[in-house]
């Protein structure tokens, strides 16, 4: 039987300081405790087992997963640390529609979620409404997000002042597929602002509609016009490492001293996928993998069976949180993985 390290829920609620819940907050169930570490701490009270489900100091929550179940597949999110805990807004697949949902320790999640932008089919393009990436500047809140519709996904554009309600930016796409590599998609992005030149940075994902190849770069003054990098696509499988060696996609980019840290998916086949770490110091350019890449991986017969998605993790002060969608059969849900300190391992 296959050894599951995990956090227990009085663990990540001492790490937090907020006392364990009964769950009602959130998934209207119990979350789980683990008996015979009460007092377990992220901290080093208890050291987790080693075990084939993560790497890199990387350990699973014991509750998860922590959204989806009684919602449907929920899937790709994008999360923002905000006073006084964490929103995030979840792709809802049963209602083609980004969803918000809210909490106090990236934990326990309001439920049901809060439809913030559907589908609009009389575009021709956003039949279905997901895969987002939110960010806050003092002028508000910024989304990107895929609009897919007859076999084709692109990008689009809103703002926001309050999260909530969102103007979209254009009835076109931003980011479209044109270029060879991209084929029919153009769909996962993630989004920073570059303060020094005045540029947004977009690391995107193009291919299959299924599941996309690759991962390109484009830069914008405005969140609408883009210039896409020349040498796209700038992050692809590596042939030689089994796990990814089919697609990488779906990333988060952030910038860590005089780094760019890149949390991605990487597909063995059609079906499997784990989560890697790479890093670059231009963002574009010379990417240098993990050496104890995949960090995150399936559990045998668990919520995450089949695969591990989308990564998206905020470093909150003393510790990573990194929310991912599990999949085993056809059900996505979202579960969380942590990682104490700063250090990621390279």
């Amino acid at each position: 039987m296959q050894r599951i390290a995990s956090w227990s829920a009085a663990a990540v609620a001492a790490m937090v300081g907020v006392a364990p819940s009964s769950g009602a907050e959130a998934r209207h169930e119990t979350v789980p405790q683990e008996p015979d570490s009460p007092n377990a701490s992220v901290r080093g009270q208890q050291t987790p087992r080693e075990n084939l489900q993560t790497t890199a100091g990387w350990v699973k929550y014991e509750g998860n997963p922590v959204l989806g179940g009684q919602y449907g597949t929920c899937f790709d999110v994008s999360v923002l640390k905000e006073t006084p805990g964490y929103r995030m807004w979840v792709s809802w697949r049963p209602r083609q529609s980004i969803a918000l949902v809210e909490s106090k320790d990236g934990l326990r999640w309001s439920g049901p979620p809060q439809i913030v932008l559907g589908p609009r089919k009389e575009t021709g393009w956003e039949d279905d409404i997901n895969r987002p990436v939110v960010l806050k500047r003092e002028d508000g809140y910024h989304l990107w997000y895929t609009g897919q519709a007859k076999g084709h996904s692109a990008i689009g554009y809103a703002t926001s002042t309050d999260g909530i309600s969102w103007k979209r930016r254009s009835d076109r796409p931003v980011l479209r597929p044109e270029q060879p590599w991209e084929k029919v998609a153009v769909m996962c992005p993630h989004v920073l602002w570059d303060a020094q030149t005045r540029l947004f940075r977009i690391w995107y994902s193009g291919g299959e509609q299924n599941e996309p190849n690759a991962i390109g770069y484009a830069t914008s003054p405005d969140g609408l016009r883009w210039t896409k990098h020349p040498a796209n696509p700038v992050f692809t499988p590596d042939p030689n490492l089994a796990w990814e060696k089919h697609k990488v996609t779906a990333c988060q980019v952030e910038r860590r001293g005089d780094w760019h840290v890149m949390f991605y998916i990487g597909f063995r086949d059609e079906d499997h996928a784990q989560i890697g770490l790479a890093r670059s110091r231009d963002g574009i350019n010379h990417w240098e993998r993990l050496p104890a890449n995949p960090i995150i991986r399936p559990g045998e017969n668990q919520w995450d069976h089949d695969a591990c998605y989308k990564p998206y993790a905020v470093f909150d002060g003393q510790k990573w949180l990194l929310w991912y969608n599990g999949r085993h059969g056809a059900l996505e849900q979202i579960g969380v993985a942590i990682h104490p300190g700063q250090d990621l391992g390279f």
